[in-house]
């Protein structure tokens, strides 16, 4: 069985587990502290970043795009839609959700490894614009919830979870849609609630 070394706040590592939960795809979840560098994450990924999919022959798969991309390949297109201009649209909304993540990690990152004398506020700035302006055009127009849900959801759904773990009472107001629509999620796929960053 594949193991996927992960941390529970990682909302990259929350939109993999929902991918591979929501796909039938059995993974070994094994946690991971990235800060102490552990030898199997390095050899894994030489980047010392998560997630990481070790298959059974030992190869890692790394970045969790490149892993719903392969997980998707595993699955037989459960996790996108085979229609082209469709699945744009669902790698175009992991890549929004991931691309907020990255700009609050390194917010996240930028108050928990400089002294407090060298934070540089125009940068927190900087990156918290990129994120407000994403959440507002999602909130502006969330994406729909059908039966059939895609990895652009679930990374959107990780993301919003993370927002509240590190950012909670910043993030939501004036963007209601984006908070209803995050419990309409949880409503809908109760299975997947359990790999919100936490």
């Amino acid at each position: 069985m594949p193991s996927l070394l992960y941390a529970s706040a990682s909302p990259y590592s929350a939109k993999v587990r929902m991918a591979a939960l929501y796909a039938g795809i059995a993974i070994d979840l094994k946690p991971t502290k990235t800060d102490e560098q552990p030898a199997d994450l390095l050899v894994a990924n030489p980047l010392g970043k998560i997630p990481v999919l070790v298959l059974d022959d030992g190869k890692a798969v790394h970045d969790s795009r490149v892993i719903t991309q392969y997980l998707n390949r595993l699955s037989k297109n459960a996790l996108f839609p085979r229609n082209a201009e469709k699945r744009t649209e669902a790698e175009a909304l992991e890549a929004l959700a991931d691309g907020i993540c990255d700009s609050a990690l390194s917010m996240v990152y930028e108050r928990r490894f400089r002294p407090e004398d060298q934070i540089s506020q125009p940068w927190l700035d900087k990156q918290w614009a990129k994120i407000t302006r994403a959440l507002d055009l999602l909130n502006a127009n969330p994406p729909k919830l059908p039966t059939k849900i895609t990895v652009g959801q679930m990374a959107l759904r990780a993301t919003l979870g993370y927002l509240a773990l590190r950012f909670a009472g910043k993030w939501e107001k004036g963007r209601g849609r984006l908070v209803r629509w995050a419990s309409r999620f949880d409503e809908k796929f109760p299975e997947l609630k359990g790999c919100v960053p936490s």
